[in-house]
C-alpha cells in the first residue's frame, strides 16, 4: 500500500523537527547565542531553497498575491523566531513552550472556517487528542508560582504568528508551488539577520568553534529542511489534520530520544503526552482522505 505524499511529508518533518528539538539546546549549552543560532538557521535554509527552486527549473511565482503570501509566511515565520529569543530570557521556557506550542488551533480554526476544511471522525479524535497532549511535554512544576509578564504576551504573540502562519501556507499552496512559498520563506529569514546581531550581547564570549557555529548549522539545518518538507505536507494534505500531527508527533520524539540520551523516565504528566501523542497520530494516519482541491501523488 502506498503512503500518501501528505503523510509522507508529514512524517519526514516530525522526523527532522523531532531530532532537531532534542539536540537544538547544545550550541547554547557550549556559549553560542540564541540570535547566533537564529542566523545560522537563515542560511541554513539557503541550500533547501536553492535544490527546491532547482527541481522546478527555477520558475519562482512573481505576481503580486504570490510575493505577498510568501513574504506574509516568511515574515510570520522569522518574526516569531525573533521575539521568542526575546520571549525566553524575560520568562520560564517551562511555560513559553506550552503556550506556543498550541499555535496549531489558530491553523485549524481559520482552515475550517475560512477554507472549508473537514475530516472524519478519526481525524476529529486525532486532533483533539493532539491539542490536549501539546501542552504537556514542557511541563513542570515550579515550585513558586509564576507572574504574568511580558514574556506571557510575547508567547502569545508567537502563538497566533505561527498559527496564522500554518493557515496562509496552506492558503497560498492553492496557487503557487511550494518551493515559490519556501524561497520566500528562505528571503525573509535572512533579512531578519541584521535585527538579531543587534541583539546579540558579543559582551559575553562566543564561542566560534566547531561546538558554536558548526554544532549550530549541523542542528539547524534539520530544522531547514524540516520547514520545506512541511510545505510540502500542507501542499497534499489538510491543514487541520498536518498541523496538529506535525505539532505533536515532532515534540513526542524529542521527548523520547531526549529519555533516551539521559536514561530516564517521564513523570506522569509528561507520559500522558506521550500516549496520547501516540494515540493521535495513528488516528490521524488512519483517517482516509477525501478529494482535495489538489492532486496529492503517492510515495
Amino acid at each position: 500500500m502506498k503512503m500518501p505524499a501528505w503523510l509522507f511529508y508529514a512524517l519526514l518533518t516530525t522526523i527532522l523537527w523531532g531530532v532537531w528539538g532534542a539536540f537544538a539546546g547544545l550550541p547554547t549549552e557550549h556559549g553560542f547565542s540564541e540570535t547566533l543560532i537564529y542566523v545560522v538557521w537563515s542560511l541554513t535554509m539557503i541550500p533547501p531553497a536553492l535544490i527546491a527552486m532547482k527541481r522546478v527549473n527555477w520558475k519562482l511565482a512573481r505576481d503580486r498575491r504570490s510575493v505577498m503570501l510568501g513574504m506574509v509566511i516568511g515574515i510570520l515565520g522569522a518574526g516569531g523566531q525573533m521575539i521568542l529569543f526575546y520571549a525566553v530570557k524575560q520568562g520560564p521556557t517551562y511555560l513559553i513552550f506550552p503556550i506556543i506550542a498550541m499555535s496549531p488551533v489558530i491553523t485549524i480554526v481559520l482552515s475550517f472556517l475560512f477554507l472549508g476544511e473537514r475530516t472524519g471522525k478519526f481525524g476529529m479524535i486525532g486532533i483533539v487528542l493532539a491539542i490536549c497532549a501539546l501542552p504537556l511535554f514542557d511541563y513542570h512544576s515550579a515550585n513558586e508560582p509564576q507572574r504574568l509578564g511580558i514574556w506571557f504576551a510575547l508567547s502569545i504573540f508567537v502563538l497566533v504568528a505561527w498559527g496564522l502562519q500554518g493557515y496562509f501556507i496552506k492558503l497560498a499552496n492553492a496557487t503557487m508551488e511550494a518551493e515559490s512559498i519556501f524561497f520566500y520563506m528562505m528571503i525573509t529569514g535572512l533579512m531578519f539577520i541584521p535585527a538579531a546581531l543587534y541583539l546579540t550581547d558579543f559582551s559575553v564570549p562566543v564561542n566560534w568553534g566547531l561546538q558554536g557555529p558548526g554544532l549550530a548549522a549541523a542542528t539547524q539545518i534539520l530544522n531547514a529542511i524540516g520547514a520545506l518538507t512541511l510545505v510540502y505536507a500542507f501542499r497534499y494534505g489538510k491543514a487541520l489534520v498536518v498541523s496538529p500531527l506535525v505539532n505533536a508527533g515532532a515534540p513526542l520524539l524529542t521527548t523520547v530520544i531526549s529519555m533516551a540520551l539521559v536514561a530516564t523516565m517521564p513523570d506522569g504528566i509528561k507520559l500522558t503526552g506521550i500516549i496520547l501523542s501516540l494515540a493521535a497520530a495513528l488516528l490521524l494516519a488512519l483517517q482516509p482522505e477525501e478529494s482535495a482541491k489538489v492532486e496529492a501523488p503517492y510515495v
